[in-house]
C-alpha cells in the first residue's frame, strides 16, 4: 500500500555548542531529557526553504524525553521477537485499500506487483533529470527491514544501523510496545535545534556537511564521492551529537513524526499567537496528491543533497503516506514523565 508513490514511483567528542540537558527525574535508558520551552518554528529567511516551511511562528513545547538515536535493527528485532509483528512491507498490498488513494478508474495492477515489496534506492549509471524519482527508486519484491537492499541482502553485522522500510504504522506499533510514542513535529524541530534558535542545521551553520552528517556527497543521484565515509545508511552515532546530545538529527534516515501533513498548516498556526504543544492538523492534505493522506517526516537522509533535497536543514519538512516504507525511512521515540508515571501505576 504505497499509494501514488507506487504508481508514479512510486513518488515521492561533543560539539562546541553542546549544552547538557536539564535533568528530569530518572532518565529512561537510551534517552535524554529535553526541558522544553518556547521557540520560533519554521523559517521566513532561508533561501532553500519550501513554501510549507513558512511562515515562522511561535510555539511552546513541554519537556519530554527523546531517544538519543534512531531505533536500530537490533531494537526492532527485539520487538518483532516479542510480538511476532509483521511489517507492512512484508505483507501483500491490499488493493481495496490502495485504490481508495488513487484517481478513480485506476486499473488494478498485476498480482505480481502486489506481492510484498518496498522502495529501494537504485542509483542510475549517469546523470538524469531530477523531476522523475523513478530514475532512482525501484519497487522491489522482497525488500523489507530484514532485507534493506532486497533479496539476498541482510542486516547481519548491521545491528547498530537504523531500521528502515518501516511505515508510520510500523513505527507506531513499535512505540506502543515500548511504552513510548512518536514525536510531534514541533517536539522534533525543538529537539533538532539543540537549544539554539539561529542554527540552520543541528550542528550550526557550517556547510561542510560531510563533517557533520551522512548525506549525498557529489552529483545526485548518480555519483556519490563518499566524503562522509558512507554510501548508504551509516551506523547510529557515527557523527557528533547536537546541543541536546541527540545523534543523526540531520541525514542518515528520515524520521517519522506523529503529525498529519497539511501544506497550509503553518499559515494556520501563525494566526494563533504562541501555539502550545501543537499536535498537527486534524487531517491531511497535500495538493500534489490530494487523495493520499500523509504524515510528516523530518531530518533528511543519506540521499539529501543541495542540488535536490537540502532536507538536513532543521526547518525542512517532508511528507509520506503512513503505509509507505522506504530504504531511507526510520524513526525515533519520545516519552514524557506523565506517560512513565501512568505505566508505573498499571
Amino acid at each position: 500500500m504505497i499509494t501514488n508513490l507506487f504508481f508514479s514511483l512510486l513518488l515521492s567528542s561533543l560539539p562546541a555548542n553542546y549544552a547538557q540537558p536539564v535533568l528530569s527525574e530518572k532518565i529512561p535508558p537510551g534517552m535524554v531529557w529535553i526541558k522544553g520551552g518556547d521557540f520560533v518554528m519554521g523559517t521566513d529567511s532561508d533561501s532553500q526553504s519550501r513554501p510549507d516551511e513558512t511562515p515562522a511562528h511561535k510555539v511552546h513545547v513541554d519537556g519530554f524525553y527523546m531517544d538519543v538515536h534512531e531505533v536500530t535493527n537490533a531494537d526492532f528485532a527485539v520487538f518483532v521477537k516479542a510480538t511476532n509483528y509483521i511489517t507492512i512491507a512484508e505483507k501483500p498490498v491490499d488493493w481495496d485499500e490502495l485504490k481508495l488513494q488513487l484517481p478513480p478508474g485506476t486499473p488494478r495492477p498485476p498480482d505480481s506487483v502486489l506481492l510484498p515489496s518496498s522502495l529501494v534506492f537504485t542509483p542510475p549509471a549517469q546523470a538524469v533529470p531530477l523531476n522523475n524519482v523513478t530514475s532512482w527508486w525501484t519497487w522491489m519484491r522482497g525488500a523489507d527491514w530484514k532485507h534493506p537492499l532486497g533479496p539476498g541482502s541482510s542486516i547481519i553485522g548491521k545491528e547498530n544501523y537504523p531500521v528502515v522500510h518501516v511505515s508510520w504504522d510500523d513505527a507506531e506499533a513499535y512505540c506502543k510496545w515500548a511504552g513510548k510514542r512518536l514525536p510531534t513535529e514541533a517536539e522534533w524541530e525543538f529537539a533538532a535545534r539543540g537549544g539554539k534558535n539561529n542554527f540552520k542545521y543541528p550542528w550550526g551553520n557550517e556547510t561542510d556537511y560531510a563533517k557533520h552528517a551522512n548525506t549525498w556527497d557529489g552529483h545526485f543521484p548518480d555519483k556519490n564521492t563518499l566524503e562522509d565515509g558512507y554510501d548508504l545508511a551509516a551506523p547510529v552515532k557515527s557523527y557528533a551529537p547536537n546541543g541536546y546530545g541527540l545523534y543523526d538529527m540531520a541525514g542518515n534516515v528520515w524520521e517519522w513524526c506523529s503529525d498529519w501533513y497539511r501544506s497550509d498548516y503553518y499559515r494556520t498556526c501563525s494566526k494563533q499567537g504562541t501555539v502550545s504543544n501543537p499536535q498537527g492538523p486534524a487531517d491531511s492534505y497535500d495538493p500534489e496528491e490530494p487523495t493520499v493522506p500523509k504524515r510528516v517526516n523530518r531530518g533528511g537522509s543519506f540521499l539529501c543533497n543541495d542540488s535536490y533535497c537540502s532536507s538536513y536543514r532543521i526547518t525542512a519538512r517532508m511528507k509520506t503516506s503512513s503505509d509507505t516504507g522506504l530504504e531511507h525511512m526510520g524513526f525515533r521515540c519520545v516519552t514524557t514523565q506523565k506517560m512513565i508515571d501512568a505505566q508505573i501505576k498499571k
